[in-house]
């Protein structure tokens, strides 16, 4: 890789670096607000619910299953940006780091 090369992959590492804080953010926001979904559906359906508190309890988890699978999904979510933005991390010292061994040889 040349000098230039390095620094333009850098640069686009950074950007998308940046981009990731605020994906990351919406993505925590969209689970907060899926576990408030969650646990609101869930505790009505306990309410509601007749019977013992080992049958209401196995009743509000069923009514709250679509519920708990989009909080689900949405951990699922914030995850994956976490995963990416540490792997975009990673990428970002190991091209500063041949970045400084090419200015070593450089002044060699």
């Amino acid at each position: 890789m040349q000098p230039s090369e390095i620094l333009k992959e850098l640069y686009d590492l950074t950007k998308t670096s940046s981009k990731g804080v605020e994906a990351l953010y919406e993505a925590e926001q969209k689970l907060a607000e899926a576990e408030h979904a969650l646990d609101t559906v869930e505790a009505r359906a306990f309410l509601d619910a007749d019977g013992t508190v080992a049958d209401r309890q196995a009743l509000s988890r069923l009514e709250a299953a679509d519920i708990r699978l989009e909080r689900d999904l949405a951990k699922a979510q914030v995850n994956r940006i976490k995963t990416k933005m540490r792997t975009i991390e990673s990428a970002i010292m190991a091209h500063a780091t041949m970045s400084k061994l090419m200015q070593a040889e450089m002044k060699l």
